[in-house]
């Protein structure tokens, strides 16, 4: 990879729009933002501003955006930047554009609830020739937009790619810390989603900040000891992937996961989400599936998959939270 590194972001949503955004404003690579709707990237061509997932943020006018998919034919990086339950079918779509030396990185935060793998193993599958890296931490779109100071983690099994990618897609304002451990980043990314439902169950019952806090740490110690029983390392989910992305999602208003959660809490019924993607309710009851078969105790997670799937009321989850045996910390 050099400097002249030409870059396509896949996945016209806020997020991969936000992500080509600031990219591009480095100067350093050729960027291109690729989706499905031809009707949305000529207005984005035409307007430099996506109204609906990016009101009032203007895009920099190096940014090129195309619906072809033979458009990231020459890119040497490509991000998968939709969600995580559609990246599997984003990759036997584009997969035969890829350049032959494409890296290809994930910028979900899930598990692939089919199969129940990461998603660097699904792309792994799906595109057997190519270096599958991920990108995960504490982010907004919004914010990555608008140029506000912002840094996540980006991991690949080989650390010298992982590092020619933070070197290619870091900026001013928009820092990537390298890591050899896709186990971990991914996990902390997916995990902490279904923590913060559990932030804002906390919120929308009205049972306190100090609640909320006992409920970062502790699940914080469950998001370890996944990792670690997955073959990650546990002392990932203590930097930005795991506990930044935590606290950020778990106490922002801006997050869906988050006010998925205060819905809850509040007794709401149906589909609180109210049409919002909410990856969390995805990766809940995949996630707990797979702790019962590795034998890790997740009583948090637990908790959130059953409320989300209507086995259990929240004063009941709660109660057994609370009556749980005490043990050492």
């Amino acid at each position: 990879m050099s400097d002249s590194e030409r870059i396509a972001v896949v996945g016209a949503g806020a997020f991969g729009t936000a992500l080509a955004a600031v990219i591009a404003l480095t100067g350093k690579s050729q960027v291109t933002l690729v989706g499905r709707n031809a009707a949305l990237m000529a207005d984005l061509t035409a307007d430099r501003m996506h109204d609906t997932a990016l009101p009032g943020i203007d895009l920099p006018d190096a940014l090129q955006f195309s619906a072809e998919p033979d458009a990231i034919s020459d890119a040497g990086i490509v991000l998968f930047a939709m969600p995580s339950q559609a990246q599997a079918d984003a990759a036997r779509h584009y997969g035969p554009y890829l350049a032959e030396d494409a890296v290809v990185v994930t910028c979900a935060k899930g598990i692939d609830k089919v199969s129940g793998d990461l998603l660097t193993d699904m792309l792994e599958r799906e595109l057997p020739h190519h270096a599958i890296a991920v990108l995960s931490g504490p982010g907004f779109a919004s914010d990555i937009a608008k140029g506000l100071p912002t840094a996540m983690a980006i991991a690949a099994a080989d650390m010298a790619v992982a590092e020619r990618l933070a070197q290619a897609i870091s900026g001013p304002t928009f820092r990537l810390y390298a890591s050899s451990d896709r186990v971990g980043v991914q996990l902390g990314g997916a995990l902490k989603n279904v923590l913060a439902i559990a932030c804002g169950i906390v919120e929308g019952c009205g049972i306190g900040d100090s609640a909320r806090a006992a409920l970062i740490s502790r699940g914080l110690a469950e998001m370890s000891r996944f990792v670690s029983a997955k073959g990650g390392k546990a002392e990932t989910v203590r930097g930005l992937s795991g506990l930044g992305d935590l606290v950020l999602t778990a106490t922002s208003h801006q997050s869906r996961n988050l006010r998925f959660g205060i819905a809850l809490g509040h007794g709401e019924t149906g589909d609180p989400s109210r049409g919002e993607l909410v990856e969390g309710a995805y990766a809940a009851s995949i996630a707990a599936r797979l702790a019962r078969g590795l034998s890790v105790d997740m009583p948090i997670i637990e908790a959130v998959s059953a409320i989300i799937d209507g086995k259990l009321d929240i004063p009941t989850a709660i109660e057994q939270l609370m009556t749980r045996p005490i043990t050492t910390e």
